[in-house]
């Protein structure tokens, strides 16, 4: 398993930008996707954003539809960091953020209806705060 930290979590205004940052240590492997997740008080968690971190640059994103447009997923290799870049927040982003962590898929396995859901990762950070006043 993957261990995972986050931070940037703030309180910021409507229309306002936080860069949550997931730092990565561990095996590569069990960090080949990686997505992140949030969870307001009183909701379920659920998933923003997620990304494959191997090959080429990768280049494989799924976003939800609440958060295409003003949410970025990115990672930056030298420093075993994954990022989500969040512009344009509204009040209704405000939630617990946390980054999450799995493995390579099996073999044909398509991760389009896997991503969102929390059971596909098998390691998770302890979350940061985002709090979006309007």
């Amino acid at each position: 398993q993957a261990t995972l930290v986050e931070s940037g979590g703030d309180s910021v205004q409507a229309g306002g930008s936080l860069k949550l940052s997931c730092v990565v240590s561990g095996d590569r492997h069990s960090s080949m996707y990686m997505g992140w997740f949030r969870q307001a008080a009183g909701k379920e968690r659920e998933g923003v954003a997620a990304m494959y971190r191997g090959g080429t640059g990768g280049g494989l994103n799924w976003y939800d539809d609440s958060v295409k447009g003003r949410f970025t997923i990115s990672q930056d290799n030298a420093k075993n960091t994954v990022y989500l870049q969040m512009n344009s927040l509204k009040p209704e982003d405000t939630a617990m953020y946390y980054c999450a962590a799995r493995g390579a898929l099996p073999v044909g396995l398509s991760y389009d209806d896997l991503w969102f859901r929390s059971s596909s990762y098998d390691s998770w950070g302890q979350g940061t705060q985002v709090i979006v006043s309007s």
